[in-house]
């Protein structure tokens, strides 16, 4: 599994992290360090290419990691002037999506998505990426915004789904994602979603009903968890990483199935091993999409996204 292969790598990346960070005055210590960490190199490889063909099960864990890039990561790697616009207008602020206005090579553009933490702390502070109604609220105040003053809204997803807590349902939580829903499946502004980590339930749906969707290559998208789903039909959560097979909730199966538009490739052993490059390829995607959709005109970007929507989960042929 892709858990013990990243487990090898750990000591193979802090040894050439230390030599390579080394200060090294005479030539005979660099060649020695040289040729050192060609040899670690070579080991690397040799553990990557086993990360050539993953299981579900693998990129589940892969899309769950903590240390894999995060929106406000992201954010500041992909646009330039970024402004955060806080609270729902009605009860609180919910620091488990992040919104704002910002710019996309120059083009005034909506940015929004989950958020989660890289230490306990920051999780604690975001409910580990899983927003109340407040949170659906403030991004459905965003995108409408967004729509009145026609720029392009562009959303991250990644959250284990939505709080299922008591006191979120008393606030109204399945009001504001079915809200959420119901308006962007009708804006008149181009909708570009990126599902980059684990996206389940409506907690997901609530921000993913855009034109176009791409996913990161280890990313996942679901109506659950694989431990709800096996819990559900089999009474057992230990058996989630067969349910992770049957539920076809790999970027490649999803676009198989016509319901993702593009699959973003990560570095070999998930994107937090190559951040840059990532944000590269997220970069060039997400450039065009953005050109594709925003040649369209308000009622045609509204009339594909409903088609998209009303197209899955028809019944093929034999």
């Amino acid at each position: 599994m892709i858990k013990e292969v990243l487990q090898q790598l750990e000591p193979l990346d802090a040894k050439i992290d230390a030599l390579s960070g080394a200060d090294d005055g005479e030539m005979l210590d660099l060649t020695a360090h040289a040729a050192e960490l060609a040899e670690l190199a070579a080991q690397e490889d040799a553990l990557l290419q086993r990360c050539t063909a993953l299981t579900p099960e693998d990129r589940v864990f892969l899309a769950r990691r903590p240390d894999r890039p995060h929106i406000d990561e992201i954010i500041d790697n992909l646009f330039t002037d970024f402004f955060e616009q806080c609270g729902d207008r009605q009860c609180k602020e919910d620091a488990a999506i992040l919104c704002g206005i910002a710019r996309f090579h120059g083009m005034p553009v909506t940015v929004l998505g989950h958020r989660k933490g890289g230490s306990l702390e920051e999780n604690l502070r975001c409910n580990f990426g899983m927003p109340g109604p407040e949170g659906y609220r403030k991004a459905l105040r965003v995108m409408k915004q967004a729509e009145k003053f026609n720029r392009p809204i562009i959303t991250f997803i990644d959250t284990p789904g939505a709080y299922p807590g008591k006191d979120a349902e008393e606030r109204g939580q399945g009001e504001a994602i079915a809200r959420c829903l119901m308006e962007m499946s009708g804006l008149s502004v181009p909708v570009l979603a990126v599902v980059t980590g684990e996206g389940s339930s409506g907690g997901a749906l609530g921000l993913g009903v855009a034109n176009h969707i791409l996913m990161l290559e280890n990313a996942v998208y679901s109506v659950l968890s694989p431990e709800g789903f096996a819990s559900i039909l089999w009474k057992d959560a230990a058996r989630s990483g067969e349910a992770c097979t049957m539920m076809r909730l790999t970027a490649q199966d999803l676009y198989d199935d016509g319901i993702v538009e593009e699959i973003i490739p990560e570095p070999l052993g998930g994107a937090q091993r190559g951040r840059q490059a990532l944000f590269a390829r997220m970069d060039t995607a997400i450039q065009a999409h953005l050109a594709k959709l925003c040649r369209m005109s308000g009622k045609a970007l509204a009339d594909q996204r409903y088609k998209k929507y009303r197209r899955i989960g028809e019944m093929r042929g034999a």
